[in-house]
């Protein structure tokens, strides 16, 4: 009998751990749904930006067989770089024996903007985000991925990040791959002609919310005017693209902060105007 009572006592401590343990369980399981929504959102968002970069970087792959550089080094180049500016002007340097300062400064020019959109993105991300998120993010921070993640309303979710980068990481480098691989077959208005798809590209991620944000549409044709003078005005001109993006990004983008700021609460406005895609607002629900 003291074998039979002693298991019968036993058998509360041991439902109580199997109901902890079952619970936990469950718990782990929503993280990973929860996870795997957002980085399923992100790489639907991804998507238009992923062809873009295929067309753009199939350019950049022709070039790089030009130069004489070979197949690995080029998809290493758009691996570790994504970014258009900068690698079209790498190309033009090496092709012109520059040396190797002159290349790094006009790399940092060129790419300087990503340090702005940077430090807006890291005010997005969830404070409680560990650090090797944002190191992990701050890889893939270009134009049309910082477009697509800024926009999204509430905190903004590493795994969503991911999801954006991944397909548009994919899409650069296997457009470099394609382009590489074609060499000299295509006219050269057909490769002239691809880098439209990159101005396309850009319409898609703007005129969504844009549509339903007056704020929004206005401070894009204020910078479309203001990016149009500096390059016709004497003088302003002269400005590298770099520096230009950055001072027309300060001046614009701080007057609309100033005047119409955002509140950080206002996600269900952002929802209920219709300016967040249906694969952002189910991954934020079920969260």
């Amino acid at each position: 009998m003291l074998p039979l009572f002693t298991s019968l006592t036993l058998l509360p401590r041991k439902l109580i751990i199997f109901s902890l343990f079952t619970e936990t369980i469950h718990k782990i399981g929503e993280f990973i749904m929860t996870r795997r929504q957002y980085f399923t959102a992100g790489f639907k968002d991804g998507i238009p930006i992923c062809l873009g970069y295929i067309a753009v970087s199939f350019t950049f792959g022709i070039m790089a067989k030009k130069v004489g550089i070979s197949i690995f080094d080029a998809v290493l180049i758009s691996l570790t770089n994504v970014t258009s500016a900068g690698q079209f002007a790498g190309l033009s340097l090496i092709a012109s024996t520059a040396s190797y300062i002159e290349m790094a400064i006009t790399q940092l020019i060129i790419n300087l903007r990503y340090c702005l959109m940077s430090c807006a993105l890291s005010q997005k991300i969830d404070p409680e985000a560990p650090l090797f998120h944002r190191f992990l993010i701050a890889y893939g921070v270009t134009d049309e991925i910082f477009g697509v993640t800024v926009c999204k309303g509430g905190k903004l979710s590493p795994f969503y990040s991911y999801g954006v980068i991944f397909i548009s990481v994919f899409g650069w480098v296997f457009g470099t791959f394609l382009g590489i691989l074609s060499g000299n077959i295509l006219p050269a208005r057909v490769v002239s002609a691809l880098s439209v798809a990159l101005y396309g590209m850009f319409l898609a991620i703007i005129i969504p919310p844009a549509h339903n944000n007056r704020v929004l549409a206005g401070v894009v044709v204020i910078s479309m005017a203001a990016s149009f003078l500096f390059d016709k005005t004497p003088g302003l001109r002269n400005i590298s693209s770099g520096f230009r993006i950055i001072i027309i990004t300060l001046i614009i983008a701080g007057i609309a902060a100033y005047f119409f700021p955002v509140k950080e609460d206002e996600y269900d406005e952002l929802e209920e105007s219709g300016e967040l895609s249906d694969s952002t607002k189910e991954a934020h629900h079920e969260s």
